[in-house]
């Protein structure tokens, strides 16, 4: 490994800045070294360009280095079978043996010089086999009921238009048969039980799968869609095979499917679209011409998969346009006419980066369905200053009251119409089923009788007549409870997944809704079928494989709140709260896990949440400094507002009158000192709301509106471009105004993954610290698991309450309570959520080495000599290049002006020169 940085890393576009050569270093070690490292880079520093340049540079020196061993093995492998030969050897053998080697030559030059699939080898490739490849995909999709379909065709029958079809194959239970299983040689399948968030797994036999594959995963598709866009700066662009991954959603360019909007819908609809299709197909073998099987080719029901030549046009396409983000290939579908999902995960195995979201890597379902294969690979993942929640949170599971009702009334109908065609195991697994259910439905309503479960105006009628609390209870203490411990959740859920019995119900259930529409509905008006019944039985399907986790692994929340205007109803929901054991099958799998981001630290508590097995001197971790001088950054604690009143946002004063018109003459001010654009960010939409409305209320909206443009963060992702737009020409044509002001929320689109640089962010306002409510009983289950951690020598953990079920009615000084009983971990885990978020948002301004930008910290708990703390002081908490230049102690409001007044002064003019 050279130190020279610049002929170290060639592929860098630009000459690279000295924290960049560390950043880039520190990583090629990382590699070298292999297991989990951290590496810490500043916003705006160039780390994701950065990372492409060190980790492919990497990959690119690895490879060449085994080419060179094999090379170097294979001559001394011919030079001793040169030594062994003799005149007497006959030649056949001595050809069978150059043959081989130039077999091997041959499979070798399909590679180009660097290792990766060259552009020949992969059109022959999509040539030779992807149109079957593509053809068995479509043809073997995750429906049990579909991979039974020759079989229970026969040859002469004809199929049944009537309920029939909907009626389930015999199932032998594991007393009768074995494993559970249908009566017919079924081939083996691993175990999962979702039908839509999961994926239906793809085989590419044919295919070689690339050697020290990269991973590259983050947050956001706009920030997928960024590194794209750094990578095409880079020669890797043209040296590498890329394959953009994506949801559904972001992929579908079906407009009949798009219509539905929600993600699930989708995920089911395009399932269904498949499955649908298939059905016709062997409905038309039976019923053709003169009682002839008719060789129909199978293709999907979707209208963008039925031709797969256009999927072979498609993956052609990519290999000429070379390295494509999602919306390219959204694009690039649409013009063809074939899906862009479907054709994007039939590139993975030849590809040498694979570029994809959160939920696809770290969701083990979801990487087993794609058929990622992260042997010996590199995984980075990108923003990782949150990546322990984000990762537990992918293993919640969670069915409301209105799905409980669906689904239990809809098996209940099915059974009764179907019980005596059913066979004894069907029928014993769906009055377990009807058992589950009604247990589920009796906790939510708080109904020991079952008196509340006819109807539905009944049973919103019972939650009414409850109180309105949350509890919370360990795994083993929920079933003993309801008396299911003895219930086999595993068989249970075994045989969901081959019986098809989610899709036999729900088709039933759509056909009688569809005859009896209009019959059954609330006293309000409202239809009881409240959503998919699909969609209902998978999250009762999901909440039953949680409860097979361990005891300590999460809690169960249940909830029985009233429906509310939110739509937030009765509901309950398994919270899984470690990720140790998710995260160590990543690790130990892959050669290296890099975790990247802007701010990383503090870095203990990651490494004892996700490898606590890793110790803390073994963690290989790096941190750079900013790229801009010290003097393009002015960050102020703002204590004070030019009334001379002190800014306190704190839970119990921030919605007094005023203080809020106080932050409005704040921004008044700002407005005729700070040139361009204004980001400000609150804790929350309904606090935006809330202030938004008193200062329209009171006239300071009107006299900010004199000054600049005012535009509001819609709670819409897909509204955001548009408001963004229209900010941004707010400021590049600012007459008659001098710029404008976005509101935004923390934790909201905007403070995650867009970036404001120049004009756009010349000002980031915080206002307050936005501390997660202490109502929230889920934060409150992760603070006490993560107050246990490392801690053996003691078992006091902050309660809620005492009893085996503990009760929370979301009092907020309750939470702040038990927040102060935790002696260290959980006060410091609900620290660092605030902290987070804060550098998080104020990062989105400096976005390189000209830019500058002032950053304001309205509150005076950021004042070095606030008395008002109960927690560690927030600056200890900020990004160094911040912390070094921080103003933490204002007199007033006058001296702020001034600062900024100077501030911007001297930038314009060195800018000028």
């Amino acid at each position: 490994m050279e130190n020279g940085g610049e002929a170290k890393f060639p592929a860098f576009p630009y000459k690279p800045y000295s924290i960049q050569i560390d950043f880039m270093n520190a990583l090629y070690h990382s590699l070298d070294k292999g297991g989990v490292s951290m590496l810490e880079s500043p916003t705006g520093t160039g780390k994701t360009l950065s990372i492409i340049c060190s980790a492919l540079q990497w990959v690119l020196d690895q490879r060449q280095k085994d080419q060179s061993e094999k090379r170097v093995e294979s001559d001394e492998k011919k030079g001793k079978n040169g030594e062994i030969s003799s005149d007497d050897e006959p030649d056949w053998i001595k050809n069978f043996v150059v043959n081989k080697d130039n077999q091997v030559d041959e499979k070798k030059s399909k590679k180009n010089k660097h290792g990766f699939a060259s552009e020949k080898y992969k059109k022959r490739m999509n040539k030779d086999s992807h149109r079957d490849l593509f053809a068995r995909n479509i043809d073997e999709e995750s429906f049990p009921e579909n991979k039974e379909c020759k079989r229970s065709v026969k040859k002469n029958d004809v199929v049944d238009l009537d309920d029939n079809e909907f009626l389930l194959e015999e199932y032998e239970s594991e007393e009768e048969g074995g494993i559970g299983s249908l009566n017919s040689k079924r081939k083996g399948n691993k175990f999962t039980v979702n039908s839509s968030s999961e994926e239906e797994e793809d085989e590419f036999e044919e295919e070689e799968e690339v050697k020290l594959k990269v991973y590259f995963c983050s947050r956001t598709h706009s920030q997928l869609s960024q590194f794209v866009k750094e990578l095409r700066k880079t020669i890797f662009a043209n040296e590498m095979n890329v394959v953009s991954l994506g949801s559904r959603k972001n992929f579908c360019i079906n407009e009949e499917v798009l219509r539905l909007g929600n993600s699930t819908q989708i995920n089911e609809r395009c399932l269904e679209l498949q499955k649908s299709k298939k059905k016709e197909i062997s409905k038309m073998k039976n019923l053709g011409a003169e009682g002839k099987v008719r060789r129909t080719k199978a293709s999907s029901g979707c209208p963008m998969l039925r031709k797969h030549k256009l999927q072979k046009q498609f993956r052609d396409e990519i290999s000429h346009q070379g390295v494509l983000d999602i919306e390219d290939l959204v694009q690039l579908g649409r013009n063809i006419g074939t899906c862009p999902y479907y054709g994007s995960r039939s590139m993975i195995t030849s590809a040498d980066l694979v570029v994809l979201p959160y939920q696809s890597l770290l969701s083990k379902a979801s990487r087993e369905a794609l058929g990622l294969n992260l042997k010996d690979s590199i995984v980075i993942i990108d923003e990782a200053h949150n990546l322990a929640d984000s990762l537990i949170s992918m293993y919640d599971a969670k069915i409301t009251l209105s799905q409980l009702e669906n689904v239990h009334s809809h098996i209940e109908k099915y059974f009764g119409r179907f019980r005596g065609l059913l066979g004894p195991g069907n029928r014993r697994y769906i009055q377990t089923l009807l058992v589950l259910t009604r247990a589920f439905l009796r906790v939510l309503l708080n109904d020991k009788d079952g008196n509340r479960l006819n109807t539905c105006p009944d049973a919103e009628k019972g939650v009414r007549e409850n109180k309105t609390f949350d509890s919370s209870m360990a795994i083993n203490d929920f079933l003993f409870s309801l008396n299911i411990d003895n219930i086999n959740l595993i068989k249970l859920l075994q045989y969901i997944k081959e019986s098809n019995i989610m899709h036999k119900v729900s088709g039933y259930g759509d056909k009688m809704t569809t005859m009896q529409k209009g019959s059954a509905v609330k006293e309000n008006g409202e239809s009881c079928d409240n959503g998919s019944i699909l969609s209902g039985f998978q999250a009762l399907a999901n909440m039953l494989l949680s409860l097979t986790n361990n005891d300590g692994d999460g809690r169960i929340i249940i909830s029985r709140k009233r429906l509310s205007s939110s739509g937030q109803g009765a509901y309950l929901k398994y919270v899984m709260l470690t990720g140790e054991k998710i995260f160590s099958e990543i690790v130990h799998e892959a050669h290296a896990v890099l975790l990247a981001g802007g701010t990383l630290q503090p870095i203990e508590e990651t490494r004892e949440r996700l490898f606590p097995w890793l110790p803390s001197d073994h963690l290989h971790f790096f941190s750079c400094s900013h790229i801009v001088p010290p003097e393009s950054i002015l960050p102020l604690a703002v204590s004070h507002g030019p009334s001379g009143r002190s800014f306190d946002f704190s839970y119990g004063s921030r919605s007094s009158s005023t203080m809020m018109e106080e932050l409005g003459l704040l921004l008044r001010n700002l407005a005729t000192v700070i040139p361009e654009g204004i980001v400000v960010f609150f804790s929350s939409f309904e606090y935006e709301g809330q202030v938004y409305d008193a200062w329209k209320t009171s006239g300071i909206l009107e006299r900010i509106l004199k000054k600049k443009h005012i535009f509001r963060e819609p709670r819409k992702n897909t509204e955001i471009e548009v408001i963004l737009k229209k900010y941004k020409e707010a400021i590049d044509n600012p007459a008659p105004k001098s710029g404008a002001i976005l509101l935004a929320v923390v934790g909201g689109k905007i403070s995650e993954g867009i970036n404001f640089s120049d004009g756009m962010g010349r000002c980031i306002v915080m206002v307050g610290l936005p501390y997660p409510s202490p109502s929230d009983i889920e934060l409150l289950e992760r603070v006490k698991h993560i107050e246990s951690l490392g801690d053996t020598s003691s078992t006091e953990i902050p309660k809620l309450s005492i009893s085996e079920e503990e009760y929370y009615g979301g009092d907020v000084q309750s939470g702040f309570s038990i927040l102060r009983s935790c002696r260290r971990r959980g006060k410091e885990y609900y620290e660092n959520l605030c902290m987070k978020a804060v550098n998080q948002s104020i990062g989105r301004a400096i976005r390189h080495v000209n830019d500058y930008a002032a950053i304001l910290l309205v509150d005076i708990r950021y004042a070095s000599d606030s008395s008002k703390r109960s927690f560690s002081h927030p600056s200890s908490k900020l990004p160094q290049w911040i912390k070094e230049s921080l103003v933490s102690a204002t007199n007033n409001y006058g001296e702020v002006h001034k600062r900024l007044h100077q501030f911007f002064r001297f930038n314009k003019n060195r800018n000028c020169n």
